[in-house]
């Protein structure tokens, strides 16, 4: 006997009024009803059986047995961080029907009169805020789901942590109940809110990102703060940059980071990555400092360290550039080749002959195929009517790679 559809349904914000007439229809005829109890008792005259969401696996197995006719209620759209997404990946997809419904996500703005169509997304119940936080930071608006211990004051002390309390925040209460609540307030304000277990918290960013006067790669040098004009210069960043073929979502180390313009170009063609700029001289630091809060690169992390010490502490690499190394290149590259992930790229600036014998060699001897571009920059400089070329030293990209075994 075939077994009937199961009908996954996505619950209004309001009581029994927020289902459309087809939802009500089949709730009607069904034989079960799967819900939170919230959900299940917004049908006190329903005569079938109602069942408690519990945990996931429980359900499978009940829908994979019954030949009932069933209804699975989801708040909002049910594939929108809800049970669709499980059910769909174990069950043959045409035996669900999906019916949506507006998200709480959805409600919550338009109560707070904010465009949703620009922000992200973000569940992190029962999830744990790992990389979430990078994604808040790396965006100018968010809304995320958050349980009791990842609550809204959780989030606040976590981006406060990392310098990113630019926001206004809504937290957003009993969604669609008597108890209905929102709360605007700001980041620091977060910390000393009570919430009620189900919330929404909405962060806007309070000002529009300085990124938008600059390039994404490519900025002049003159806009970098640095000491005594020590930095990866454009033309060479841009080579830097493609040699390290970065990609969204990557781990990308900057040892020796100075002036910090590797690491912000970086940051503007991986806004979800998760960067982090390693520099210990106090002097470049300030700049470095001075230099992150100017361009935004808010998903940069400074870690105040001389590789390779502090580096034991940061997450696995894809892409790693070394810009200075303060006599310690071979002890950098050895910790750099015990963490560097599959397919890691790393790229290193040699200035000196000396930099660049070194650092082909440790490269070699731990089993790196190796590439190096001699960059030789000259830029025209004004003398009467005419254009002289002001040559700058030559700079070696050393570009390494695992080669197949």
């Amino acid at each position: 006997m075939a077994q009937k559809t199961i009908y996954l349904i996505g619950a209004g914000i309001a009581g029994s009024e927020g289902f459309s007439d087809k939802a009500l229809e089949l709730i009607s005829v069904a034989d079960v009803l799967v819900g939170r109890q919230r959900h299940l008792d917004r049908f006190p005259d329903f005569r079938g059986e109602k069942i408690l969401l519990g945990e996931y696996p429980e359900l499978l197995s009940f829908l994979q047995s019954t030949d009932r006719q069933v209804v699975v209620f989801s708040s909002g759209d049910p594939n929108f961080f809800g049970v669709g997404r499980f059910l769909l990946r174990n069950l043959p997809k045409e035996r669900l029907e999906i019916i949506a419904n507006v998200t709480s996500m959805q409600y919550a703005f338009a109560r707070i009169k904010e465009p949703w169509d620009d922000a992200i997304f973000l569940s992190i119940q029962g999830r744990g805020m790992g990389r979430s936080i990078d994604k808040i930071i790396a965006s100018e608006k968010a809304c995320i789901l958050t349980d009791k211990i990842n609550s809204p004051a959780a989030i606040a002390r976590e981006l406060i942590d990392r310098g990113a309390e630019g926001y206004d925040a809504w937290v957003c209460e009993d969604l669609g109940l008597p108890s209905e609540k929102f709360t605007h307030t700001n980041v620091k304000g977060l910390l000393t809110l009570g919430y009620s277990d189900l919330n929404i918290l909405i962060l806007v960013r309070t000002w529009e990102a300085k990124l938008v006067q600059y390039p994404i790669i490519g900025i002049d040098d003159d806009e970098f703060a640095s000491f005594k004009k020590l930095f990866t210069r454009q033309e060479v960043r841009a080579v830097a940059l493609g040699k390290l073929k970065l990609q969204n979502d990557q781990v990308f180390w900057d040892i020796g980071a100075g002036s910090g313009s590797v690491a912000i170009e970086a940051s503007n063609l991986i806004p979800n990555g998760k960067l982090f700029a390693i520099e210990k001289n106090g002097q470049y630091v300030t700049f470095l400092k001075q230099n992150l809060d100017k361009f935004c690169a808010r998903n940069v992390k400074l870690v105040e360290a001389f590789a390779p010490e502090g580096l034991d502490d940061l997450p696995d690499p894809d892409r790693v550039f070394i810009g200075g190394a303060g006599g310690n290149l071979e002890d950098i590259i050895e910790q750099v080749d015990r963490r560097l992930k599959a397919d890691g790229i790393i790229v290193i600036n040699a200035v000196t002959l000396d930099t660049l014998t070194k650092s082909t060699e440790a490269l070699e001897y731990h089993g790196y195929q190796v590439e190096v571009v001699c960059i030789n920059v000259s830029r025209t400089r004004p003398l009467t009517e005419y254009k002289l070329f002001d040559a700058h030293t030559p700079v070696y990209l050393v570009t390494a790679w695992k080669g197949a075994e």
